[in-house]
């Protein structure tokens, strides 16, 4: 965790001056008016095929200042919300579908991460997590907090408050919140949705039940009579698979993949590959399984490779991302991406072909 910090410290400093140089900014009026210039381009792989407009999220830096965008969700009324950080920033901004920038609020989340959205119609939450300052947060959706959960006193493996750095939760219908510890412990702590404790399982380690890097984690529902939690262990490159009450199922090797948070739609799981080789310049790419967990498709990357049943490791196209960090798709199969240490570049939008 140490050595991945410094890394990105480093890379950040790297990345300052390119900042401030307007790199993808349209000339007219930012948000809204998009030209043709970066939707030539075309990414992807078999049925799972992209064209790339870079301009989609571009808003005025002096008036929706960013800096690590890191996941979006999508609510009941169509908007796009994003976490961002920065102390003088307000951390989630609001998109409508075409790119404009409705709303930001909240600046109590400099480190915000991850980003999920429970509810239904007016009746919405956010869960937004804060690896830097040591919490997760529970809000309305204009951003009035509900509840707070910082260390969970009942885990041992807690001796501080500064060793709980969660980057994700995920939440069942039955309003249980899994808290995913990615840059701390690598816990996973179950609440029920009175904010009480459970139980938690994984820690630190290489075996089965453990984690190096638990980034991301969700509630896969694909097979219906067998729900189950994907979790990402992103330090070795791999999703692991656990029952509700914590017991592993299964292990998905990913190599050459520094994976994100997986998303799941329909029978598919999409999700961010932020590097494939280093964390000192550009990198990632997107990535797209099928219900098999066999890799269909690569946009920004080289084409799916197996070699006796394995994938072989992917190779960034050099141009498409910058450390994509998630991927949210819509009602229509497109993608919208959100980019870390990325010289403060603004999300982009995938459009399915």
């Amino acid at each position: 965790m140490k050595k991945k910090t410094n890394l990105r410290r480093n890379f950040i400093k790297k990345t300052t001056i390119a900042a401030g140089a307007g790199l993808i900014a349209p000339s007219v009026t930012f948000g809204i008016s998009h030209s043709n210039k970066y939707m030539k381009e075309t990414v992807g792989h078999g049925d799972f095929k992209y064209t790339v407009d870079k301009e989609w999220g571009v808003q005025d830096p002096s008036k929706t200042p960013i800096n690590d965008c890191h996941e979006m969700v999508l609510d009941s009324k169509g908007r796009i919300l994003m976490t961002t950080t920065g102390e003088n920033n307000h951390n989630i901004i609001v998109y409508d579908r075409s790119g404009k920038v409705l709303d930001s609020w909240g600046t109590k989340f400099p480190g915000a991460h991850g980003l999920s959205i429970t509810g239904e119609g007016n009746d919405q939450y956010l869960f937004i997590t804060d690896p830097d300052s040591h919490k997760v947060w529970k809000t309305t959706m204009d951003g009035r907090v509900l509840h707070t959960f910082e260390r969970p006193r009942e885990v041992s493996g807690y001796a501080s408050d500064d060793q709980f750095k969660p980057t994700e939760t995920a939440i069942m219908p039955n309003g249980d919140i899994y808290i995913a510890d990615g840059y701390g412990e690598n816990y996973i702590i179950q609440y029920n949705a009175q904010g009480e404790y459970i139980r938690h399982f994984g820690g630190k380690g290489e075996a089965d039940g453990e984690f190096n890097c638990c980034h991301g984690i969700t509630l896969d529902t694909r097979d219906k009579e067998n729900p189950s939690l994907l979790i990402t262990s992103r330090g070795n490159q791999r999703f692991k698979r656990f029952t509700l009450d914590g017991n592993h199922l299964e292990t998905i090797s990913l190599p050459g993949c520094s994976v994100c948070r997986p998303a799941i739609h329909g029978e598919h799981l999409y999700f961010a590959v932020i590097v494939t080789e280093t964390w000192d310049s550009y990198d990632g790419m997107l990535a797209v399984l099928d219900k098999n967990n066999k890799v269909v498709s690569l946009p920004g990357g080289s084409t799916p490779t197996y070699s006796e049943g394995s994938l072989v490791a992917p190779k960034y196209d050099g141009k498409t991302f910058r450390n994509p960090h998630d991927v949210l798709v819509d009602a229509d199969e497109n993608l919208y991406v959100p980019q870390w240490a990325s010289g403060k570049t603004y999300p982009i939008k995938l459009n399915r072909i």
